[in-house]
């Protein structure tokens, strides 16, 4: 099945997508909730009141004012308790061309920092209500997301140094591309044109855990991302991820995630219309 096949069976999202500028705003009022959706489009979330928690590829995040949260395409988001006021900017990948899914997707703001970040969100709402569709609109629009990419941007810490940090970023990438097709660890370091033991010790030093670990985590992911935000069967998704056999896919599930498919499924979908139990926040 293709990627294109699964973006077709994930219901689309209850807010805004990108508009015909390839960008589009809207708001998360306190009495709204988000069920669980794999996006098709990049998000950011403004938390401008209230506390609550959004769960981003089913790992809670605390939210209060200030709080930016930046949801990649084909993460699961989910605000499944009432409680926060959000401002929201949808854009196209095509955006973005530059963006590593794998670097931070959290941030609380603060000062000017977080005025400035909301003065760009409160820009780009008004504007995208207010200009008639066109092509200086159209670059008007693309240019304010720019400035507000590049405002996240600044806002990251610098990226780790050294070799074994370089391999393992390199890897990283290469694993959101090729998860779908290879779980080998051997495919990964024949790319990257190292041994398998230099993969595995540029994972240890950076994560703690092996090449293969990894490996299995990010298939992991995805196999709880398609269980619960889509109607495919658990043998599709075992065939998607490439397991041909169903058994093998559900031991592996099981071995990753702690129960069967099935089971998964059943718990994180709760009404069977792909409800995700919100999670206990952390204690502060």
């Amino acid at each position: 099945m293709s990627p294109a096949d699964v973006r077709e069976q994930t219901a689309a999202p209850p807010f805004a997508p990108p508009g015909w500028a390839g960008v589009g705003t809207c708001a998360l009022g306190a009495a709204d909730t988000l069920a669980p959706r794999l996006l098709p489009f990049h998000v950011l979330m403004l938390t401008t009141a209230g506390h609550g928690t959004a769960e981003v590829d089913f790992a809670s995040q605390r939210c209060r004012p200030g709080t930016l949260l930046w949801v990649r395409p084909g993460q699961a988001l989910h605000v499944g308790v009432p409680g926060l006021d959000a401002a929201l900017v949808t854009f196209e990948s095509r955006l973005a061309k530059d963006d590593d899914p794998t670097r931070p997707f959290r941030w609380q703001l603060s000062g000017e920092d977080e005025d400035a970040v909301i003065s760009e969100f409160a820009q780009l709402a008004a504007d995208c209500d207010r200009l008639e569709p066109g092509p200086l609109t159209a670059a008007l629009l693309r240019h304010q997301l720019a400035v507000l990419l590049l405002r996240i941007a600044l806002l990251a810490e610098p990226e780790p140094v050294g070799s074994e940090s370089r391999t393992f970023a390199r890897f990283r990438r290469l694993l959101e591309e090729g998860h779908g097709t290879s779980r080998r660890v051997e495919d990964y370091a024949a790319r990257l044109d190292c041994s398998v033991r230099t993969l595995t010790r540029a994972s240890l030093a950076v994560t703690g855990r092996t090449a293969k670990q990894v490996v299995d985590d990010r298939v992991a992911l995805q196999a709880r991302r398609l269980l619960a935000c889509t109607a495919l069967s658990v043998a599709e998704v075992g065939r998607h991820l490439g397991f041909p056999e169903p058994t093998n896919f559900g031991r592996f599930f099981h071995r990753e995630v702690g129960m069967s498919p099935g089971q998964f499924r059943a718990e994180s979908t709760g009404d069977g219309r792909g409800i995700i139990p919100g999670q206990r926040p952390p204690a502060d």
